[in-house]
């Protein structure tokens, strides 16, 4: 019994050796875990440079662009702004002053209504009064 578990272990022994042996003896993986870390490193931390400065340079487009179309639209707006005070110069030199304002004209409406009644209410008595109407 313990031949066989000596004869286990040799082979567990030799299996383990082979499978280390293919992993260094890959030409591709030559250099050492560290140095493609650090080389990765670097390359990346180059492409991030470079794609923070074209990042940077949209955003300055970008910004350009909008400027640009704002300032053209604001220009259209101030030319549209004059013009409508134009009009509305014009509008108020053509039209006549009005003599009272709405508040003021239905005061006015209202005392004429009074005093149509009032005239209404003598005309219907039939002009005449007595002096007993008052005594009651």
């Amino acid at each position: 019994m313990r031949q066989g578990l000596l004869c286990l272990l040799l082979v567990m022994l030799t299996i383990g050796a082979s499978a280390s042996a293919e992993e260094t003896a890959d030409p591709g993986h030559s250099t050492p875990l560290s140095l493609s870390a650090g080389s990765q490193i670097n390359e990346l931390q180059l492409r991030l440079k470079d794609s923070e400065r074209q990042r940077e340079e949209l955003t300055r487009q970008l910004q350009g662009a909008d400027s640009e179309r704002e300032s053209a639209q604001l220009s259209r707006l101030r030319q549209e702004n004059q013009r409508l005070k134009l009009q509305l110069r014009e509008v108020q030199a053509s039209s006549v002053p009005r003599l009272l304002t709405d508040q003021q004209q239905w005061f006015v409406t209202g005392a004429g209504v009074a005093l149509l009644a009032l005239l209404c209410g003598i005309f219907a008595s039939g002009g005449h009064r007595k002096r007993r109407q008052w005594l009651n």
